[in-house]
């Protein structure tokens, strides 16, 4: 066992009343109208948060609004790249602080609490931060004629939008926050962001970091409570644009709340039913590894993880018997133990979710090829699971369970695997395995989705923009796609 101890700045933190980031400070909220946050790997109590009154929405609100008008307009952009700078330098220089708050919150592996929502989350801070001075429109020679010896001019300009409100996933609550947080302020907006319920606290420590690093108060706002806050805050006028990661049903609640409140901006990050299609070119033991790649990085709580597998038939008895090795053969740990191989599932929701799903399958007349129960041992620890459907219209086949179950299903022809890989109303990633870059190049515009990875899975770049296609979302996260999303294009005409 090698479990880490928990740092002094850890204990002291979470000793305090913690509530909400308000206009620059941290504010303890209610002391009576709180909500237990739980250690998912042994159910012991972590700490408590508030739950936000409608007063302090009411504050976070007008504080982002006042700074957007006031020292955040005022702020160049070339301050606002260095204020992002040192935050980044501050989550890393606060790291072990962060990862174990993390860990201790969601049951995240504390390697990939380390790995994602600190080093992944600084170099995504920092790409966003370099793009703050990068913002730029067009000059236009429009063709209007002259009638009189008057000339003509154009150009557009590329102007923030004003408060973006964040609604933060439970499954990524740093990297998913410094996402949205750092579009909206690169591009001169002022960010709300709220927490979800059972992750508050590694995001709150991260605000204080903000502070520190620069940010002027009201810049970036953090309240935790239930998703109703949304019912107050979408329909401010205040708010600019509402940027949700979340449930394909949250996505349209807050779809539609948004367009009742005059249009408002939007881009949801949604979930899906993602599939991984394996040509037979692949070797079993390949094949075996990008399953494992795929579908159960942080017990595939991940909403870019493929749930469903297609290997061709030729194929399908040896990755079964190989699969069901290499999965039966994963021992469950703390994940504050450095050398845990896999850990539980974030919530008690999830968890009862998973084995309803366990339920719906025997019911239906799945088989499970591994997998298919619970660990023995307190905490909310799930097997990896395995199922083969008994139909491809089977709960476990079209529904996402979001957790550490993957589908696997058999194909004979490339255009059965595409077909099979596109039927579903979602479309947020896909990957194409394969030894044959040709074939690949060309099988990757026929999937439907909003990002398809080549002999690889999950794995994501700032460069990169990132989004969903059908039913999984509107809008992109990062790449030079993000500024569309987080600012508005005013066209200006001049006549001379």
């Amino acid at each position: 066992m090698a479990t880490v101890e928990l740092l002094p700045e850890v204990k002291a933190f979470l000793a305090r009343q913690q509530g909400h980031f308000i206009n620059g400070k941290a504010v303890p909220g209610s002391a009576t109208d709180r909500e237990e946050i739980r250690n998912p790997a042994n159910g012991e109590l972590v700490s408590t948060v508030a739950r936000a009154t409608p007063e302090e929405v009411e504050q976070a609100i007008a504080s982002a609004h006042a700074a957007f008008k006031g020292e955040w307009a005022e702020t160049t952009p070339a301050q606002k790249e260095r204020i992002l700078l040192r935050f980044a330098d501050l989550i890393e220089q606060h790291g072990e602080e962060i990862a174990q708050l993390e860990t201790l919150q969601s049951g995240k592996l504390l390697s990939l609490s380390r790995m994602i929502e600190v080093g992944w989350a600084a170099k995504f801070l920092r790409y966003y931060a370099g793009w703050a001075t990068k913002i730029a429109g067009q000059t236009l020679t429009p063709s209007v004629p002259s009638a009189n010896g008057e000339k003509y001019t154009a150009m557009t300009l590329r102007e923030p939008l004003g408060v973006v409100f964040g609604i933060i996933p439970w499954n990524f609550p740093v990297m998913i926050p410094i996402w949205k947080l750092g579009a909206a302020l690169a591009t001169g907006n002022t960010a709300l962001l709220k927490s979800a319920s059972p992750t508050p606290f590694s995001l709150l420590r991260v605000a204080e970091l903000g502070k520190e690093a620069g940010l002027p108060d009201g810049v970036l706002n953090v309240i935790n409570g239930p998703g109703r806050l949304g019912d107050q805050i979408i329909p401010d006028d205040r708010i600019a644009k509402v940027s949700l990661t979340g449930s394909v049903r949250t996505g349209h609640i807050i779809a539609d709340a948004a367009m009742k409140a005059n249009l408002k901006h939007v881009t949801l990050e949604l979930g899906g039913k993602n599939a991984a299609g394996f040509l037979p070119d692949m070797s079993v033991e390949e094949i075996v590894n990008g399953m494992f790649e795929a579908g159960f990085m942080h017990t595939g709580q991940i909403c870019a993880s493929a749930e469903r597998f297609l290997v061709h038939t030729s194929q399908i008895d040896a990755v079964e018997a190989a699969i069901r090795e290499r999965l039966e053969g994963i021992e469950a740990g703390d994940p504050m133990d450095e050398n845990a191989q896999f850990g539980p599932v974030a919530t008690e929701g999830q968890y009862k979710k998973v084995i309803e799903a366990f339920e719906t399958a025997s019911a239906q007349g799945d088989r499970f090829v591994v997998g298919g129960e619970t660990y023995d041992r307190p905490g909310f620890y799930v097997k990896p699971t395995v199922i083969r459907p008994k139909s491809l219209e089977n709960a476990s086949w079209r529904e996402e369970v979001f957790g550490p179950v993957a589908t696997l299903a058999t194909y004979d022809t490339e255009e059965e695997l595409i077909r099979e890989m596109n039927d579903t109303p979602y479309g947020l990633t896909a990957s194409i395995w394969t030894h044959d870059l040709s074939k690949a190049l060309r099988l990757v515009p026929q999937v439907e989705a909003g990002t398809v990875w080549v002999n690889m899975h999950t794995i994501v770049d700032p460069s990169v923009p990132f989004g969903g296609a059908k039913g999984s979302g509107i809008g992109r996260e990062y790449g030079a796609a993000f500024i569309e999303d987080y600012t508005e294009l005013k066209s200006v005409m001049i006549r001379y």
